[in-house]
């Protein structure tokens, strides 16, 4: 599985590339508006991103028509040739996704809860699919059960020929992108069950490399090593 980070803070962003495991980011105008962003930067934002991480840089197209989702999904495939640009999964963003798909700019659409939704999602030529797993917790369903199910039935089909243009005239097969992860649990949950990417925010990102045990395991080590020096 690869890991994603969920942000738009440059300084997060560039501690966790600086793990040397981070394959990509995710953004949204949440954590946009987060950080203090302007409108007037955003373009120029998105490029940043886009400097410090190879991989790929999900930046959200805020239009609601598919005209507008592909005008805004054009503007942001020109900021740099690793931007995915990233769609609601509804009938206006399936639209939308199948006209960027043809043309090679790669999709992830979000926002997506059900397994209809992401074969549609896959079916358009979305290059990703975002199930949200945290905000199903929130209303009492479960969201790995749901990520589970989603899972499984893209795996049931072969998709190779509804993907994202390539250069090449071959078609990317979709990925799914475990999002709304609230815990290290969730993430490991993800895991097992075959999702291809987990995008975290970055304290949870944190969390997956902490342990008790492991923070106990050194304090012994260098309490025992000051004997060693002391002798």
């Amino acid at each position: 599985m690869k890991f994603f980070v969920d942000t738009a803070n440059l300084d997060e962003i560039k501690e966790a590339a600086s793990w040397g495991a981070l394959a990509g980011v995710t953004t949204n105008p949440t954590l946009y508006a987060r950080i203090g962003g302007k409108l007037s930067d955003f373009h120029h934002h998105i490029q940043r991103i886009c400097e410090l991480v190879a991989g790929p840089v999900s930046a959200e197209s805020t239009a609601s028509d598919r005209d507008g989702i592909i005008r805004e999904g054009r503007e942001l495939a020109k900021l740099a040739s690793n931007v995915v640009v990233k769609v609601p999964t509804t009938i206006e963003g399936l639209a939308a996704t199948r006209t960027l798909a043809n043309e090679g700019i790669p999709v992830n659409m979000t926002l997506c809860f059900t397994v209809p939704q992401a074969i549609l999602a896959a079916r358009s030529g979305a290059r990703y699919v975002s199930p949200f797993v945290g905000r199903f917790d929130d209303i009492s369903e479960h969201g790995v059960a749901q990520l589970e199910d989603i899972v499984t039935a893209l795996g049931n089909y072969d998709l190779s020929e509804s993907g994202c243009l390539r250069a090449d005239g071959k078609r990317e097969h979709i990925e799914v992108i475990a999002a709304s992860l609230r815990s290290a649990a969730h993430v490991a949950q993800a895991a097992l069950l075959g999702a291809d990417i987990a995008t975290v925010p970055f304290a949870v990102l944190k969390k997956c490399v902490e342990h008790p045990l492991t923070t106990a395991g050194l304090e012994a080590f260098n309490k025992d090593w000051e004997k060693v020096k002391n002798a």
